[in-house]
């Protein structure tokens, strides 16, 4: 199965923006939908936005019109633009492959943390 690696900057100020990567192992053309989730302190996991093998994205309402999601099939990639972050988006943040149905593949990674403060 796909292995996916998440990577960004830990520490970001209120109103700044942030770019979260997430590298696989292998090709992610076939994969239905590759997706973001985070976990903030204290609550449950939560989807984030997700983007399906034509492109189109599934963006949680609590992020939307500040988050972007984008993969590059050609890279193996898969993004996270994050702009005019809040202290509310402080969480650690997993990349996820899904097949049809929101199935996951795989296992949870590590994640990368990102924290929102002055």
């Amino acid at each position: 199965q796909v292995q996916l690696v998440e990577s960004g900057v830990d520490l970001v100020q209120p109103g700044g923006s942030l770019r979260l990567s997430c590298a696989a192992s292998e090709s992610i053309f076939s994969i239905y939908a590759m997706a973001w989730y985070r976990r903030a302190p204290g609550k449950l996991r939560e989807l984030v936005a997700a983007i399906n093998n034509e492109g189109t994205p599934n963006i949680n309402d609590s992020v939307k019109g500040r988050f972007t999601i984008s993969r590059d099939n050609a890279k193996n990639m898969v993004y996270l633009q994050m702009n005019s972050l809040k202290p509310e988006d402080t969480a650690l943040y997993y990349c996820r492959a899904l097949e049809k149905g929101g199935i996951l593949l795989g296992d949870w990674g590590q994640g990368t943390q990102v924290t929102v403060s002055s």
